[in-house]
């Protein structure tokens, strides 16, 4: 038997059927619902329910699916010259709507309908593959975005992500906190006065599809070279040893003066030249640093040398060793830029005893997703002789007052220097030795000759035969 809510529900979407296809065939361009854009007449049959305020779908976590569509937005969209059965290719119009108990949850509907993405936009998937985001959405977790998180496909439009209003940027929906940052950033305020380029946006630095960790290798760095290209000759000008800072000191780390900082010892495979990963399933770091960090208080330099050790045992033939960086102490942190004037340029921030920068320092290694996973370390690492091994990617002798490695440096120093000289000189002294020692034998000789040749006269044939 069929309620009298049912039957006013369906004769109010009888009305709406009729009413869409009235107009449709009274405007033969398709202009009814959107007035900057032009839409078919299959899509205005769409939205004259679609199109209704209020219409959603309970899904079967009980989550609500939203299921209005607004005409004016699609019309100007990017979809809208492929109309909506491009992406809803499975709905059957005469069995629509369709009277079902979905047993879908509002995540698993969105995964299934970002599959229609990749009909048009392979390309673009497949560097979404290799992204972090696709790598959170492997590992199961809830937040990892999909095409819809960033591109509503009823509304995108072409390169809106890159040319819209900073307000617009789909990023801050996640990444509140970074976001908050950058608004503030000399990029942010350059970019919020002009959206019509020049001041980057998230992914002129992080990509748009193929997103990686900021952190892992050497991409901030090649982010903002990418635009400052001739960054490093303007160093050279008032920056002694510039080469050198560029490598071992990030540019936020500078160029973000209010920022805390951190020396974080990466633990790189010199064999391979790569940093170490950690492999998916398999927690080998988090495992070992957090054994060997029983107390908690950070590893010293004893469980430090430890680490790696496990880590070198892995493989015969990498050689794990630690490449340290000063780089800001999180996130949200690195992106607060300021303007070129205001960066540090006081070496003493840094080239000083008890320089802040010093005081924290962590050990990480790429985590399975790319990210960085970290783990603590006591200061003391710094300074241990086990150290001076670890540090030497950053270190310059003098450069951080570390008394104790700038002795065992400069030790060091002085023997890789003076064993050769040292033998080069032996080498000459025995030398000079030799040919002193053979001169004077040859003086003896000849003097030995002279003594005896009056005597062989002395007793000559006159003699002898008197």
């Amino acid at each position: 038997m069929i309620s009298l809510g049912s039957r006013r529900a369906a004769t109010a979407l009888a009305i709406r059927l009729v009413t869409v296809v009235f107009f449709a065939f009274l405007l033969p361009n398709g202009e009814a619902l959107a007035a900057d854009g032009v839409l078919s007449k299959d899509d205005q049959l769409c939205l004259g329910c679609h199109g209704e305020s209020g219409m959603e779908k309970a899904m079967a976590d009980g989550e609500k699916l939203s299921l209005q569509i607004k005409g004016k937005a699609f019309a100007a969209s990017a979809h809208n010259a492929m109309g909506c059965s491009a992406c809803h290719s499975d709905i059957d119009l005469a069995k629509h709507p369709a009277p079902s108990k979905t047993k879908q949850t509002l995540r698993e509907f969105s995964i299934a309908k970002a599959e229609a993405c990749r009909q048009c936009h392979e390309d673009k998937s497949k560097l979404y593959e290799g992204s972090i985001h696709a790598s959170l959405l492997r590992s199961g977790n809830p937040m990892a975005p999909l095409c819809g998180d960033c591109h509503e496909p009823h509304t995108v439009r072409a390169k809106a992500a890159a040319a819209g209003p900073i307000n617009e940027v789909p990023c801050r929906n996640c990444h509140g906190a970074v976001f908050k940052a950058y608004a503030q950033s000399v990029h942010g305020l350059a970019r919020a006065k002009s959206s019509d380029g020049g001041a980057p946006l998230c992914a002129d630095c992080h990509r748009a599809h193929d997103v990686t960790a900021a952190s892992s290798g050497n991409q901030i760095k090649d982010a903002c070279l990418g635009c400052h290209y001739n960054a490093l000759q303007l160093h050279k000008s008032w920056l002694p040893n510039a080469a050198h800072h560029f490598e071992a000191v990030s540019c936020p780390a500078c160029h973000a003066p209010m920022a805390p900082r951190r020396v974080d010892l990466k633990l790189y495979d010199s064999s391979a030249r790569e940093r170490v990963a950690e492999k998916l399933g398999v927690p080998r770091f988090e495992s070992r640093a957090k054994l060997a960090d029983s107390k908690g208080q950070g590893l010293d330099a004893l469980a430090l040398q430890s680490l790696l050790k496990e880590f070198n045992r892995d493989n015969d033939e990498s050689d794990t060793i630690l490449r340290g960086r000063l780089e800001v102490d999180g996130g949200p942190e690195a992106h607060m830029l300021t303007a070129k004037g205001n960066a540090i340029k006081d070496c003493r921030a840094c080239h000083r005893e008890g320089a802040a920068p010093f005081q924290k320092v962590s050990i990480s290694i790429v985590g399975p997703d790319g990210r960085p996973l970290r783990h603590g370390a006591q200061q003391e690492v710094l300074q241990a002789p086990t150290s001076v091994d670890s540090v030497r990617g950053f270190y310059a002798i003098g450069g951080t007052r570390i008394k104790l490695l700038d002795v065992l440096l400069v030790l060091a120093l002085a023997a890789g220097v003076g064993v050769p000289i040292g033998h080069l000189s032996l080498k000459w002294l025995a030398r000079k030795y030799l040919q002193k020692s053979g001169a004077t034998a040859g003086e003896q000789l000849r003097a030995d000759g002279d003594k005896r040749e009056p005597d062989k006269v002395a007793s000559g044939p006159d003699s002898s035969d008197s």
